[in-house]
């Protein structure tokens, strides 16, 4: 028998436009645009001097720290900016040192004197006699190690240090864990440098330190002292309350030093920071 082939018609869905694509399209545009209106301040600074930016200047991460720096230092206008050297950013030209990002004016430079317990900064006593002759309010600060003795080390800062009146309390910069000790010993070494610098000196130290570092370490075991804290994070725009200092980059410019130099804002104006220098 014949077999009859019986054609089923199909009712096709019309099919349904997929916004997916241009939603996330959309939504990309927005991001940019808010991002270009929230560091408005830095992009169009960037921008005006552009055309004075060789092709070497203009890689991806220098822009977007100019910017950062920018816009950071635009935010706190009312704040007092400065840099901290070392040896590291060789022989300084200090006639011209005076304008972060060719804009920002330096309020303060804080000085590495020493590090460890055997070594002078190579550079501090040129560095410490020409920020006090070019009329810049200026700090000295002792890279702690934290497997050598403290007390040598807090010797070895005193003998290389003159603080004179209206220069910035000593500065105790720890940043790394120790590798033959325990942490609360580390802290016992800390506290006796400290106690040794104030009793010299007769002013309490500052104590220097990344965020994390600070905070699993330092924050509650050293409540009475106040804190230079060195934070990078793109995102973290305005200084904390509890920071006396913030180092907000390591990647900014500055007229008469070659290379990158460390930006700090000061949590506070002139008139509190003349406030916090010695004898005032």
């Amino acid at each position: 028998m014949r077999k009859t082939n019986s054609r089923s018609r199909t009712s096709r869905k019309r099919k349904s436009p997929n916004w997916k694509p241009w939603l996330w399209a959309l939504f990309s545009m927005l991001l940019v645009f808010a991002a270009a209106y929230h560091y408005r301040e830095g992009l169009a600074y960037y921008f005006s001097f552009k055309s004075h930016v060789n092709d070497k200047e203009e890689k991806e991460a220098r822009r977007v720290s100019m910017i950062r720096n920018v816009e950071i230092m635009s935010r706190h206008s009312g704040n007092v900016l400065g840099v901290d050297v070392s040896e590291y950013q060789g022989r300084i030209d200090w006639e011209q040192v005076g304008k972060i990002e060719n804009n920002f004016p330096i309020g303060f430079v804080l000085i590495r004197a020493t590090a460890g317990n055997d070594r002078p900064d190579n550079m501090f006593s040129d560095n410490w006699k020409n920020a006090k002759a070019h009329h810049f309010i200026r700090g000295a600060y002792h890279y702690y190690r934290p497997d050598e003795n403290s007390l040598e080390q807090a010797k070895l800062f005193i003998k290389t240090v003159q603080l004179r009146r209206g220069d910035l309390p000593p500065v105790l910069d720890i940043e790394k864990l120790p590798k033959g000790q325990p942490i609360d010993s580390l802290k016992m070494g800390l506290r006796r440098w400290l106690i040794q610098v104030e009793a010299h000196y007769g002013v309490k130290p500052i104590i220097y330190s990344g965020e994390k570092y600070y905070n699993d370490f330092l924050k509650e075991a050293f409540r009475g002292y106040k804190f230079w804290i060195a934070n990078y994070n793109f995102f973290e725009e305005k200084i904390r309350k509890d920071w006396l200092f913030w180092q907000f980059t390591e990647k900014a410019s500055a007229t008469g030093i070659d290379g990158p130099v460390d930006v700090n804002v000061f949590n506070g104006n002139r008139l509190q920071l003349e406030w916090l220098r010695v004898g005032q």
